[in-house]
């Protein structure tokens, strides 16, 4: 049976097929094919993070001039007002529309929607690795369907052919892309003021990790465990990702930087021959791999992050989803690879 990130490597190279048609130029750091907008599973037991999800607040007064924008598709939606039922299709929409005050204003989310806690009270209407359940979701009569690019546009099509309104938002390339679709979600929901309040706080926190990690003249080399079904040849996140992104912004060396591809298998002759210093366990998230697994591996041993005891479990969730918790993301890496620098 394929595995989680073969299935995703397959998805994503037909989406980009797909989507190729409707914009140019190489993407800087984009996310995994199926988590795309969030496709690592669900997580039992979060990791605590640091972004905070404010109270649901009044509904904002509805604008009576229509607002027309264009989603990731290229696409022009129109909304007659600001959309006060909302059908969150991906765990990255989910998590941004929580964290502008907008979640009195969802009304369904999608299977992988698992924060914050609230959210998995609201009627789950699939997707993910599995169809969506296109029926429940015309019985709710949303304003808004919120799709990302976890959703394939012969999904957009099917929702936009029995007569709802569907906005795409597309992966962010970088940071700067993160903060668009996250003003793009508030001009949806009537919640500008909340996002430049929390894009600024957001950039604000990015500038003082660049400032504490600028000096740092020792880079270790960072071995990022993706999915180790096969443990012989691991998956690693390559480059154009936001685990790429990430790593090197938070002072570390991606083992997969150097490679072909977004998403890659890695040989265990290889990944002895390279030596990482750390290996960071995304799947313990959704796989359970712990560091004492990877201990007992054939080989694994000779590395110089099992020897000194710098194999981690990691939320790939905190740099998989393409949401606010990016950040939080950079931060607990940033902790993690140098923690001299915060005291």
């Amino acid at each position: 049976m394929p595995t989680k990130y073969q299935i995703l490597a397959l998805t994503c190279l037909i989406t980009g097929l797909i989507l190729s048609a409707c914009a140019a130029g190489t993407p800087l750091a984009t996310q995994p094919p199926a988590q795309v907008a969030a496709t690592t599973m669900p997580t039992e037991k979060p990791a605590p993070t640091r972004t905070a999800v404010p109270n649901p607040t009044q509904a904002p007064t509805a604008t009576t001039t229509a607002l027309v924008l264009t989603d990731g598709l290229g696409r022009q939606v129109e909304l007659p007002a600001q959309a006060q039922k909302i059908v969150s299709l991906a765990p990255s929409n989910t998590e941004i529309l929580y964290a502008l005050g907008a979640g009195d204003q969802v009304i369904a989310r999608d299977a992988f929607s698992d924060y914050p806690a609230e959210a998995q009270a609201l009627p789950d209407v699939g997707g993910g690795w599995g169809e969506l359940n296109n029926e429940l979701v015309v019985s709710l009569q949303p304003d808004l369907v919120l799709a990302a690019q976890i959703n394939t546009t012969e999904q957009v099509k099917t929702l936009e052919d029995l007569g709802l309104t569907v906005y795409y938002l597309a992966n962010p390339k970088d940071l700067e892309g993160l903060y668009a679709n996250i003003m793009a979600v508030a001009r949806l929901t009537g919640r500008e003021a909340e996002a430049e309040s929390m894009i600024a706080d957001l950039q604000a926190r990015v500038e003082t990790v660049k400032e504490k990690i600028a000096p740092v003249q020792e880079r270790p080399l960072i071995f990022y465990e993706l999915d180790s079904t096969d443990p012989n040849a691991p998956y690693t996140s390559g480059p154009g990702t936001f685990i790429d992104l990430l790593i090197s912004m938070a002072g570390g060396v991606n083992l997969g930087h150097e490679m072909e591809g977004e998403w890659v298998q890695v040989s265990v002759e290889e990944l002895i021959a390279q030596n990482p210093e750390y290996i960071l366990l995304g799947d313990y998230v959704w796989g359970g791999v712990k560091p004492e697994d990877v201990a007992a591996r054939p080989g694994w041993g000779a590395t110089a992050a099992v020897e000194n005891d710098r194999v981690l479990p990691f939320d790939d969730n905190l740099v998989s989803r393409p949401g606010p918790r990016l950040v939080d993301g950079l931060e607990e890496l940033a902790k993690l690879l140098h923690p001299e620098l915060y005291p």
